[in-house]
């Protein structure tokens, strides 16, 4: 069966070509295609472990079945290296620096979403909240959303800071940051990301109330 797999960016540059055909066996799966794609091109071999696989324009598991109308893709990792793209942090956010990240010359819109400690949760008057996390596997997760944005929203440029310890009420928490070119794709990528950041990163809180304490 053959698959034309789309390239982009430093995996376009690499192999010199924006598609690479790809023999792979009927049945064959997304983690099988990496093999495959690494016979057809050993000098895409390096980059591998790191690309996330599309597969009809969503973010396939490794196990998922390939058929031949597919239309397939290998997302790089969209922050060209700069990790602090999408990062967490132990100190106050500056929602400054993080706006300067993806501010550029075509964007003319630059959406913000602050998330903020709030004094009451459910009827319980919050006193702190304390966040904790997987570090390493939420700041993938970070980066895995800033790929699917670029799937979604080609021309936006996202950032991602989100503030790990104990905070109080009123201080910032995640700060979200979507530059585009139009306003519309803006407020939908950063929605996107805000609820996509929920389901799927391993960052938790503790709501320290009045009246006792609760992981959330």
């Amino acid at each position: 069966m053959l698959v034309r797999v789309k390239l982009f960016a430093a995996l376009a540059q690499r192999s010199g070509r924006s598609e690479l055909p790809v023999e792979v066996p009927s049945g064959a799966t997304v983690g099988e295609l990496r093999d495959a794609v690494a016979r057809a091109d050993p000098s895409l071999e390096p980059m591998l472990k790191s690309v996330l696989v599309a597969v009809n324009h969503d973010f396939a598991p490794a196990e998922q079945v390939l058929r031949p109308e597919d239309e397939v893709a290998l997302i790089p990792p969209v922050s060209g290296g700069d990790a602090t793209l999408f990062e967490l942090v132990d100190e106050p956010i500056s929602v400054e620096r993080v706006v300067a990240r993806v501010a550029n010359p075509s964007a003319g819109a630059v959406v913000v979403f602050l998330g903020m400690v709030r004094e009451f949760t459910g009827g319980r008057r919050t006193r702190d909240i304390e966040y904790d996390a997987y570090r390493e596997m939420a700041e993938k997760k970070l980066a895995e959303i800033g790929a699917q944005v670029a799937l979604r929203w080609p021309q936006a440029r996202l950032a991602i800071t989100h503030r790990l310890g104990r905070l109080g009420i009123g201080e910032i928490s995640v700060v979200i940051a979507v530059a585009t070119p139009h306003r519309p794709e803006a407020f939908e990528a950063a929605r996107f990301a805000i609820d996509t950041l929920k389901e799927i990163v391993p960052i938790w809180k503790k709501e320290i109330s009045t009246d006792g304490e609760v992981w959330i």
